[in-house]
């Protein structure tokens, strides 16, 4: 097996056990986070509606170079003002089996500096 596979298969393993503790709810919905190579995505999720509320990423921001720390800054406080202007306050967060650590901290930061409690 080769190594982007085994990585693959362990971040799927790590999603799984944090999906099973992570809901959104109508009231706290779920703040989801993806993670490429080149961008960062993220949306805020009513899981019991299974509809997206708001979502910003570093291809809607068009910003130059996706895959750096400041363009996860740049989504993470994007986030937070869509999430403000639809009325949502709290989150939970599911960081969606990436490690809690560089630009997935990065984002989530920013959204806390932009006013999102979770």
């Amino acid at each position: 097996m080769d190594a982007q596979r085994k990585s693959n298969l362990a971040r799927g393993r790590r999603k799984t056990s944090i999906r099973k503790r992570v809901f959104g709810s109508t009231e706290k919905p779920r703040l989801s986070v993806y993670r490429s190579s080149k961008h960062i995505y993220a949306q805020v999720i009513d899981d019991y509606s299974g509809k997206t509320l708001v979502s910003a990423s570093t291809v809607q921001e068009k910003v130059a170079t996706g895959g750096n720390v400041d363009a996860a800054k740049a989504v993470g406080i994007k986030i937070a003002e869509k999430a403000k202007a639809a009325g949502i306050e709290a989150v939970a967060f599911d960081r969606n089996g990436f490690k809690y650590h560089g630009r997935v901290k990065a984002l989530a930061d920013a959204a806390r500096e932009g006013g999102l409690k979770f």
